[in-house]
């Protein structure tokens, strides 16, 4: 911007002031301009300034450089280019539950610290953290030694392809524009909208919860069993006892862990971040641990012996030798094991059959990586619960008949074990995936780091749990493998017994990073949960959306301590494994789907930075997720899915409008464009037909819908189905009438939403009422998603004389329909129509039938029928029979035509013969053209005087008229057509107005009525009688329409007609039919 300005004159356009008047305003209007600068920035009144720039101006003023004068009104509303890139450049982190884009409703942004950490520090470590956990340190052998190292290889590579291929997606995502703080959640919510991201954002919340639930289990497993087994509170006072009280000590000590867990994370999170690293550390040194020790076992295998008994494996808790007997100074005693199988001590004691039968032997629990022992391992090895831990092709002898196991010192399995549930155990240790994208506002880069460092981490644990599997297969013995609690190694961690230098580097490694997961998840899912409240679309978690002053989910993390419960009161690892892979496996499934959606639909914004994706990646992962939720468990991912669906249905119902730009929507459009592109081939099969409504409203000067119960009967008759278009007219300019549309629009919503009408408003401003109605007809709705039908009210005040234009209307409306070949729907005395709260339990919808129509007025009754208020209601069709007609044979035609259209209705054939014209019906159409005439001459003379006073008025100013301004505007004003009037002029045109007017009205009451207009008015009048006598207490009355006449000066006999037609009836929907069938009798 330069620091100086010139001063640069340039015409005022429009204005033609002399020069010498300009100089001596310059001054004035520049002081007026720079208070006008100094004020509300109002662009308007700056173009009547003589300059554009000027010295004195602001430096700091927002239009600073008049060179964009040109565009200063929209920057009202759009800001300069410069300042938008300034605002980008000085971008932070938007927090979670912002207004989309941009800013924060509550307050003004607060300055946040710039980001700073990069791909290693903030994506790579915090996945291998949250990846390699409790499953890697107490269940991965057990897996092992289960399935074999073939089938095992086969879970852990399907778990490892579903994280990556889903890593691969969520990178696309995450690279298509600045995603802030809240990761997965605002991932999928923008991506699939407000529905499937408030459902799959409370399911990852669920997930996480019971993640922190199976972390503090792992952790008190560990305790307990591995470093202090003494602490225990219930102890087993019987055999078989052992399992129900291990669960209930992880009760107690499981609902202490989570009670203090909660204190740490509401005193503080900080510590939590701090400590993350030290949890990280265990991990890593346990790993390193591991590999050390399979080296290790090369050339130096750790000795730890395992006792079996025949090929059974014995629990070494309750026995340290391992023999039945020893020799000591040539006596032979026997040992604590022969007391566990026998009677008493001494060597002729009554033994266990299978004891006295078979030898006991000591092997290697781990021979060594070159001892071979992996072709032992390749195989599964499945087992009930309860069944003994057996090495394969080991000598044994069976017993001849089985005596009770209990209380023996065998290695027994706690669960029955097989392929799919091992699956939904080991899932849980591929998940942490999300790591990354969590912390996406702490990132320097995160377009960069996010995809880079989730990959890594992926690939990094992928090959560390594909070698384990491998390495613990070719170390370790099958026996040892398969006791999950290291009973036959006296209590060890089974992965401890192969680490170096000591089994206590991966029992306290395992320990702390267990303890700093649960701690994690406690901390994480609390602020998820917070977004997802703060987001407003599920209304009743908006209480979890409040917390501490300092932004803390207080009221989150007491709920999320809550669900922890759940699962702590379950109490098995192996039980809450299942449950979190569901929630997991459901979150990664619609990450999936939201970039194969996205990549699908091509939309402009799809533009991701990440290019190594590709729809069917996509696709592929997201099958996958689909059938790992099966493997693992149906009826989980049933319970799961069932959890989902009820959540996005009540968010569809409940949930606050959020627009996001999803994919959903997107794919919505796509499949109506596609849909539209289908019906337009042409008119839909009379088996499809239903009626398209445009319903025709109107408005009073408020712009409030006068007759509400209009949108109640279409909700009535459409019951949601099908096209309804709720349309009205404005008279005057669309420029000038912009804040009108607007506001009628918002209370025709409104009025659509209370009264349940599933359909589009559209409004239109028309210079005249006439003409806008013609355009609705013509141009409303889209495609083969056009309108059929017409819906309007009658004209209630037709006859009132300042309503003149409103009978016109409707004619012309009536005949524009029939011009467009679409059927039109009157309805009579609308506001006595039931609303839709209102139950009508019995009571007659007469249908007269007196010329065929396409079968409206059969189809009308029975839509209507299918809702509630109509329901109990009975149909009747009543046809007219004339002179020369059968009517016992009509009535068995009709009753046959009914039963084949498959409609139930009693069918009644009224007789009307011909008859005299009576003294009513001549004298009511005499009246009626009478009337018709009257109102000609009564309009025709108000002209007339509006004319005269016309005349007059411009009399009056021609005389006073000043010399000076008849000059001015003869010189300005185009030449005009003059007229004179005299004083006899006057008089004479007065007189022969007057003369005309008397005789006008001489000739009302000397006239005739028009014969054709008497037998017209004799048809509705007798058809009328019937009718009233016939239908009068009927709930609805349903009446062909008949046409207007082709004559235009008879329209407003023809309302006449109409009239005297409908009269005495409450309800009445006049139907004329659109010219083709819309019901039929075949299949």
């Amino acid at each position: 911007m330069p620091t100086s300005f010139t001063v640069v004159p340039v015409e005022a356009q429009g204005e033609e002031r002399g020069s010498a008047e300009r100089d001596g305003q310059l001054q004035e209007e520049e002081d007026e301009e720079n208070e006008r600068d100094r004020g509300t920035g109002d662009g308007i009144a700056k173009e009547s300034s003589p300059f554009i720039n000027s010295a004195e101006l602001d430096r700091g003023n927002m239009y600073e450089g008049k060179n964009m004068a040109l565009f200063e009104e929209e920057m009202d509303s759009n800001p300069m280019v410069s300042s938008l890139l300034n605002k980008l450049a000085n971008y932070t982190n938007l927090t979670q539950g912002v207004v989309e884009h941009e800013a924060d409703e509550d307050s003004k942004r607060k300055e946040v610290k710039g980001p700073r950490m990069g791909t290693f520090i903030g994506v790579y470590l915090p996945c291998l953290q949250n990846i390699l956990g409790v499953i890697l340190f107490l269940r991965l052998t057990w897996i092992v030694g289960t399935a074999g190292v073939l089938e095992s290889f086969i879970i852990v590579f399907m778990c490892c392809a579903c994280t990556m291929l889903t890593a691969i997606s969520m990178s696309a995502i995450a690279t298509n524009g600045v995603v802030p703080a809240g990761g997965s959640y605002y991932m999928i919510s923008r991506s699939l909208g407000p529905e499937f991201g408030g459902a799959v954002g409370l399911c990852f919340y669920l997930g996480t919860t019971f993640a922190g639930a199976m972390y503090i289990l792992g952790t008190i497993e560990i305790l307990l069993t591995y470093i202090s087994p003494s602490a225990a509170i219930f102890k087993a006072e019987e055999v078989g006892e052992e399992t129900e009280a291990m669960l209930n000590n992880m009760r107690v000590y499981g609902t202490c862990i989570i009670i203090l867990m909660a204190i740490v994370v509401f005193v503080g999170v900080k510590y939590v971040n701090k400590l993350a690293l030290v949890f990280l550390a265990c991990v890593i040194l346990s790993i390193i641990a591991i590999y050390a020790g399979v080296i290790k076992t090369a050339f130096d295998p750790p000795d730890f012996p395992i006792c079996l008994l025949g090929n059974r494996t014995l629990s070494k808790r309750s026995f340290d030798v391992c023999a039945k007997f020893t020799e000591s100074n040539n006596e032979t005693r026997t040992t604590p094991l022969w007391r566990l199988f026998c009677d008493s001590s001494l060597l002729n004691a009554t033994c266990d059959e299978y004891f006295r039968l078979n030898n006991v032997t000591e092997i290697q629990g781990i021979p060594g990586i070159m001892s071979g022992v992996l072709i032992d391992n390749l195989w599964s090895t499945y087992s009930e619960k309860g069944s003994i831990v057996e090495k394969k092709d080991q000598p044994s002898i069976a017993g001849s008949e089985e005596t009770k196991m209990g209380g023996l010192p065998y290695v027994f399995t706690d669960i029955m074990t097989y392929f799919t549930m091992l699956v939904g155990i080991y899932f849980p240790s591929v998940t942490g995936i999300m790591a990354g994208s969590n912390r996406s506002g702490d990132l320097k880069d995160a377009q960069k780091s996010i995809p880079t460092g989730t990959i890594l981490a992926i690939s990094t644990t992928s090959f560390i749990y594909l070698s384990c599997i491998v390495l613990f297969g070719a170390c370790i013995e099958g026996v040892i493998l398969r006791d999950k609690f290291g009973e036959a190694v006296k209590g060890n961690l089974v992965v401890g017994t192969l680490a170096w230098p000591s089994p206590w580097v991966i029992v306290i490694g395992s320990f702390f990073s267990t303890c700093g997961a649960g701690l994690q998840s406690l901390t994480g899912a609390p602020r998820l949960l917070q977004a997802i409240a703060r987001d407003g679309i599920v209304p009743f978690i908006q209480i979890f959306g409040h917390g501490k002053a300092n932004g803390e989910p207080t009221w989150a993390l007491l709920l999320t301590a809550g669900i922890c419960e759940i699962g702590i009161l379950i109490a098995s690892l192996d039980s809450v494994a299942p449950i979190l892979s569901m929630f997991f496996l459901m979150c990664y499934m619609f990450v999936n789907l939201a970039c194969a959606v996205q990549t699908l639909l091509r939309t402009p914004n799809w533009r991701p930075r990440f290019k190594y994706y590709h729809w069917t990646l996509s696709f592929l992962g997201m099958s996958l997720c689909l059938a790992l939720m099966f493997i693992c468990s149906w009826y989980y991912a049933l319970i799961a899915m069932l959890i989902a669906g009820c959540i996005y249905k009540y968010i569809e119902y409940r949930g606050a409008e959020k627009e996001w730009g999803d994919g959903i929507r997107g794919l919505s459009l796509n499949a109506a464009r596609y849909a539209l592109l289908r019906v337009e081939d042409g008119p839909p099969h009379t088996k499809n037909w239903r009626p398209q409504l445009l319903v025709l409203l109107n408005l009073d000067n408020e712009q409030l819908v006068k007759h509400p119960r209009l949108l109640s009967f279409t909700s009535q008759l459409k019951a949601g189905k099908g096209l309804t278009i709720v349309g009205s007219v404005l008279q005057g300019i669309y420029l000038d009438k912009c804040t009108e549309t607007q506001k009628a629009e918002e209370n025709v919503k409104a009025l659509m939403g209370v009264e349940k009408t599933k359909g589009f408003c559209q409004i239109v401003v028309s210079p005249s009422f006439r003409d806008g109605i013609s355009y609705l007809i013509q141009s409303a709705g889209l495609g083969g998603m056009k309108h059929n039908t017409v819906l309007m009210a009658w004209p209630q005040s037709w006859k009132q004389t300042e309503n003149r234009f409103s009978w016109k209307n409707f004619v012309d409306t009536v005949r524009e329909t029939t011009a467009a070949q679409q059927a039109l729907l009157v309805a009579k005395n609308i506001d006595l129509f039931p609303t839709n709260q209102e139950r009508f339990t019995e009571g007659n919808i007469d249908i007269w039938w007196i010329v065929h129509d396409g079968g409206m007025l059969m189809l009308l009754p029975f839509l209507l029928r299918q809702h509630k208020v109509w329901r109990k209601c009975k149909m009747r069709i009543f046809t007219v029979a004339q002179m020369d007609d059968n009517s016992i044979q009509m009535k068995k035609d009709l009753q046959m035509f009914l039963y084949h259209l498959r409609l139930n209705a009693q069918v009644e054939v009224v007789e009307m013969f011909e008859n005299d014209i009576s003294a009513f019906t001549y004298e009511k159409t005499l009246m009626m053209e009478q009337r018709s005439q009257m109102l000609k001459q009564m309009q025709l003379s108000k002209n007339e005087r509006e004319r005269e006073a016309q005349l007059i008025h411009d009399r009056n100013t021609a005389s006073h008229s000043a010399p000076a301004v008849e000059a001015s505007v003869a010189a300005t004003v185009p030449e005009k057509v003059q007229m004179t009037w005299t004083k006899e002029k006057f008089a004479a045109e007065k007189h022969k107005t007057k003369d005309s007017n008397v005789s006008g009205f001489k000739d009302v009451f000397n006239m005739k009525p028009n014969q054709s207009n008497v037998r017209r008015m004799h048809t509705a009048v007798k058809l009328n009688g019937v009718v009233l006598n016939k239908s009068q207490h009927a709930q609805l009355v349903l009446l062909n329409m008949p046409g207007p006449p082709k004559n235009r000066k008879g329209d407003e006999n023809y309302m006449e007609f109409l009239e005297v037609l409908t009269e005495g009836l409450d309800r009445v929907l006049l139907v004329r039919g659109s010219g083709r069938e819309v019901i039929t009798i075949y299949s």
